[in-house]
Parts: structure tokens; sequence; C-alpha cells
């Protein structure tokens, strides 16, 4: 994902479409999966099918790598929110002595 882009939404947004692509690319894995081990194949339709399957183990393996970065990236914000909060949460209590 472009950073433009990941500046227009919110990591957290982000964070929860991953997910749902992710979810969807490993039902269809299963069913991809099911259909190669219940029925009798032809030989291209078996090769269509593995090559499928490749395809969408590659798309899933994508979707966790970009996952483990935007969790990454969101633990790095909230920290740095805590880290303000603190901050500010000290200048106010040394004003107001």
């Amino acid at each position: 994902m472009t950073k433009k882009k990941r500046e227009n939404l919110g990591v957290a947004l982000e964070i929860d479409g991953l997910e749902e692509k992710l979810s969807r690319c490993r039902k269809d894995l299963e069913a991809v999966n099911s259909r190669l081990h219940r029925a009798e194949l032809s030989p291209e339709a078996r090769k269509s099918l593995e090559k499928e399957k490749n395809s969408l183990m590659s798309k899933a393996s994508n979707y966790e790598k970009e996952l483990q970065l935007l969790r990454q990236e969101n633990r790095r914000n909230m920290v740095l929110s805590v880290a303000i909060f603190i901050l500010l949460t000290f200048i106010y209590a040394c004003w107001t002595m």
C-alpha cells in the first residue's frame, strides 16, 4: 500500500481491511484444497487448481507480511501516544504546583 493511501486511512482500519482480505483468501484456499482432494480431476483441471492454490498461498503470505508491518506501526503509534500523554501530564502537574 502506498504511503499516501496509508495516510488517508487509519492504521487500525487498514489492519481490519487486511484481516478481512486474509480471511477470504484462507476460505478460498480451503475450498480449493477441498476440491483438489475430493474430486477426481483431469490433469488440466488439477494443474489449474494447483496454480490457483499457489496464487492464493502467495496472496495470503503477502497479506500476513503486510499485517505484521501494520501491527508494528500501530504499536509504535501507541507507544508515541502514551509517551506524549505522560509528558503532557507531567507538564500539567508541574505547572499547577
